[in-house]
């Protein structure tokens, strides 16, 4: 077999192994594994496509959409690739891009169902009820058994009004496949909305029994038997809602109308947990409302009276009396304004509320059904490496960098990230041992390894005292943590050779980590200060340090990046600094330089990523927590769901 069969063979292994860990799940594996057949098959269309689609399944939609660009590039007529950018640009609401792709992929592949879906989709979500319905007919054509295009216009029927066609289509569903849970949830909804309350209530029961983990059939059975009065029950629905999704605002706020009618405990802490989770339903902001409504009403009232004329005086005054009396009944409305008190309701009223009502339940349901016609890989269960963006982790700036080592015989290769030829130099000249590295990894666990190699220089400089000898003793006492002899060391290499990039580094890398430690003594909490938190980056310090006190550092890196302006680890380390500064904007020019100088430097693109979320430019800072993702830093996709999407 010649070489060239065995690589071509070895890239076909990369690849199914790949698309095998999209099926499972484990989504950042395959990334590793398309990135190798990325760099050796840099012009293969399926390579980006199926990378694309792993990080479409972590929610990097923009960065899943950069690869579906690239495979569309290679591959200008790839249907597929449309397909999946189309649902990419929907997850981020740009709903016509998503149009215009599907358009494109159906001019390529007219028989492929999926894309009719998902059009119409896309077209329900900007209110073009014919057009959707249009699009499902069409996939009903192609494939007259699909059940995501009959669930499809079965929503789009209801949202429309034609609840009895939204029935039909939801029983042909049923038929296809009887054990659906979602079609009969969908059409308890229907038969709710045409007050059928005890067929509902069959389907809710239906969709329960085969799917008992989903909330919203619970929560929906327990509205049907709260209209029928068995209040008891409803609870009993609503608390198993609560117990499946604890976040389901609706369900404390219809236990908390079931628990007031029954005058149980714990019914006002219920009202004021749904307020909290979802302000639709803070009943003191609805009577704001109304009483600012009841004032509107007023002033509309005062005008024309004003513009009316003097020979219909009486019929004003009675006109009058009985606006006064709609205010006086309007005000009380606002001030008993509790769904549980329906009698003291106008019936135009709770109406309006049964309207609001049904539209959530109608978006809920528009919901379900989107996420259902994903073609994405589904998430599996119980994956160590997938889903990780939906991990609750701690969110910091990636550390700065410093020169580390290990023995020579030792395997380390989580400690060795980056070469960097400034620093293979300096191994050349200690003749290899000890191997020094450069890292931003904990070093805790080394600490003997490092107080035998301050033995080892001391011998060396007793021999010969120059810079490379001080130099080295300097890293490794700064390494162990006595800062003084680190300094007094560095110090003396640079006496020594003024021209030694190294020596300003670690001493700038030293005086930081002793800033670091007597702030951290003086409890003022972690030094990586911007930190992501509840949508905004904030920072952690109380009041951020002047550039005095980190001035030395700074005239250091100033120096090294002078000696070696290629030291890309040099513009990061400056970066990091200037970012405790909330010198910003200079910091993301810091950055850029680094990431030019190396183009796979994933802590800059994660900190330049953060920075620029803080600047407000959320695409820009969405691509580079992205790119950081794909280059190892799983923490990215997490950050990228909760503050890019």
């Amino acid at each position: 077999m010649s070489f060239l069969a065995e690589a071509q063979l070895n890239i076909n292994h990369f690849i199914r192994v790949g698309r095998t860990r999209i099926s499972i799940g484990n989504y950042t594996g395959a990334i590793e594994y398309f990135n190798i057949v990325i760099e050796f098959k840099p012009y293969l269309a399926e390579a980006y496509l199926y990378r694309g689609m792993a990080k479409h399944s972590l929610e990097d939609y923009r960065g899943a959409i950069a690869d579906y660009d690239k495979a569309i590039e290679i591959k200008p007529y790839y249907p597929r690739a449309y397909n999946n950018r189309g649902m990419a640009y929907h997850n981020l609401r740009l709903y016509s891009r998503a149009i215009e792709d599907y358009d494109r992929a159906l001019e390529f592949d007219p028989s492929d169902e999926s894309i009719y879906n998902n059009r119409g989709i896309a077209k329900l979500a900007l209110k073009n009820l014919e057009g959707a319905i249009e699009d499902y007919d069409k996939a009903l054509e192609v494939n007259p058994k699909s059940t995501h295009a009959l669930m499809n216009r079965s929503n789009a029927k209801i949202v429309s009004g034609d609840i009895k066609g939204a029935i039909s289509d939801l029983n042909q569903v049923i038929i296809i496949r009887p054990h659906y849970a979602a079609a009969y949830l969908n059409r308890g909804l229907a038969r709710f909305e045409l007050e059928d309350y005890a067929s509902a209530l069959r389907d809710y029961d239906q969709s329960i029994r085969f799917d008992a983990t989903n909330a919203l059939a619970f929560n929906n059975r327990g509205i049907v038997k709260h209209k029928l009065e068995d209040y008891e029950s409803a609870i009993m629905d609503y608390d198993m809602a609560i117990q499946l999704n604890p976040e389901m605002a609706s369900a404390y706020f219809n236990r908390a109308m079931a628990r007031e009618i029954l005058n149980r405990l714990g019914y006002e802490q219920d009202y004021q947990i749904a307020a909290r989770l979802n302000p639709q339903f803070d009943l003191s902001q609805r009577r704001i409302d109304a009483e600012q409504l009841a004032q509107q009403q007023q002033q509309q009232q005062k005008q024309q009276q004003n513009s009316s004329s003097q020979q219909n005086n009486n019929q004003q005054n009675s006109q009058a009396n009985q606006q006064a009396l709609a205010q006086n009944n309007q005000q009380q409305s606002a001030q008993q304004n509790k769904a549980s008190v329906a009698d003291q309701k106008s019936d135009e009223q709770k109406r309006k509320e049964e309207m609001e009502a049904e539209r959530r339940r109608r978006r809920m349901r528009m919901d379900l059904v989107i996420e259902d016609t994903r073609d994405i890989p589904e998430e599996v269960e119980e994956v160590d490496d997938g889903r990780i963006q939906n991990k609750n982790i701690v969110i910091d700036l990636q550390p700065m960098f410093f020169i580390s080592a290990f023995e020579k015989n030792a395997v380390d290769y989580e400690r060795f990230q980056y070469y960097n030829v400034v620093i293979d130099d300096l191994n050349a000249e200690n003749n290899y041992n000890p191997l020094l590295s450069i890292s931003n990894k904990p070093v805790t666990t080394y600490q003997s390894v490092f107080e035998n190699f301050i033995l080892f220089f001391n011998e060396k400089i007793e021999v010969q005292e120059n810079a490379h000898n001080y130099l080295n003793r300097g890293i490794f006492y700064s390494l162990t943590g006595d800062y003084n002899s680190a300094f007094a060391d560095l110090d003396k290499a640079i006496a020594l050779d003024e021209k030694i990039s190294l020596a300003y580094f670690t001493r700038a890398n030293t005086r930081y980590k002793l800033k670091e430690q007597v702030e951290l003594l003086a409890g003022m909490g972690s030094t990586n200060s911007l930190t992501l938190n509840e949508g905004t980056i904030k920072d952690d310090s109380n009041e951020k340090p002047s550039v005095v006190e980190y001035q030395e550092i700074l005239d250091d890196y100033a120096v090294t990046l002078f000696l070696d302006p290629d030291f890309f680890f040099g513009y990061y380390n400056r970066a990091f600094i200037k970012l405790r500064l909330g010198e910003y904007r200079s910091a993301v020019e810091d950055l850029n330089r680094a990431i030019d100088l190396e183009p796979e430097f994933a802590e800059a693109y994660f900190n330049r990523g953060l920075t620029k979320i803080f600047l407000d430019d959320i695409e820009g800072g969405a691509l580079d927590l992205s790119r950081a993702g794909e280059l190892g830093i799983d923490g990215a996709y997490n950050i990228i769901k909760r503050y890019c999407n």
